[in-house]
């Protein structure tokens, strides 16, 4: 059974970073298509970043060249690296496998002075 747990979220200030992981379980994050999403208050949730096994990556227009996807696979674990971090940046952050559709519990990112 594939399980996904996140981490790393927190409050920050506008201009700072965090780092999110995504633990995986049942699964091997280096044979899989692993995306990032997230859902701001009273929006729907979109995507953030997707990472293939191959190591290839594509970003959302509004993240790009903020936010950087990676694993590493000893750890089973993809990460998303966030910079530059703004108040629209707000949210919940979820990382889904793509082939079982398997959801985390999401980990919330909270940017305010």
């Amino acid at each position: 059974q594939v399980h996904l747990v996140e981490s790393g979220g927190g409050l920050v200030q506008p201009g700072g970073s965090l780092r999110l992981s995504c633990a995986a379980s049942g699964l091997s994050v280096s044979d899989e298509i692993m995306t990032w999403h997230r859902q701001a208050p009273g929006k729907a949730r979109e995507w953030v970043a997707t990472l293939w096994p191959g190591g290839a990556t594509i970003y959302n227009p509004s993240v790009k060249g903020r936010f950087t996807i990676s694993r590493d696979d000893a750890k089973n674990t993809v990460y998303l690296q966030l910079t530059s971090l703004q108040p629209e940046d707000t949210a919940v952050f979820y990382c889904l496998e793509a082939t079982s559709m398997t959801w985390g519990q999401g980990t919330q990112v909270t940017v305010s002075s």
